[in-house]
């Protein structure tokens, strides 16, 4: 999946498409999903154009790295999911089921999430 420039992330970095705005700073935009899967469910994204999470540890700075993994903790103790936990994910790629080719983590919470991943059946 290559970085597409019109991609709906990137038109709300550019104000084209308005968004519920949680957090923001220098590197970094969090914001409400607007299909929410809990109630806590915000998007935060790097403000560079990085497709993915594979993208952005290879080519990000250092200040952009710090800033996101920063603005994650911030989001989560701002909309109380700190204290009762939170689950955080960030879809890379096909198999993964990558929706919008701009790197977004998830801060997911308020809600009992269940197991993350289903376990194998036996055979």
């Amino acid at each position: 999946m290559a970085y597409d420039s019109n991609n709906i992330f990137a038109k709300i970095l550019r104000g084209e498409i308005p968004c519920d705005k949680v957090f923001e700073d220098d590197h970094t935009l969090a914001f409400n999903d607007i299909n929410p899967q809990a109630p806590v469910h915000v998007l935060v994204i790097p403000k560079g154009a990085y497709e993915s999470m594979d993208d952005f540890h290879a080519n990000a700075s250092d200040a952009e790295i710090a800033a996101l993994i920063r603005a994650v903790g911030e989001v989560a103790r701002m909309t109380g999911v700190a204290e009762t936990g939170y689950r955080i994910l960030s879809n890379t790629g096909v198999d993964a089921h990558q929706e919008v080719p701009h790197l977004h983590i998830h801060v997911v919470g308020k809600r009992d999430l269940g197991g993350m991943i289903g376990r194998p059946r036996p055979s």
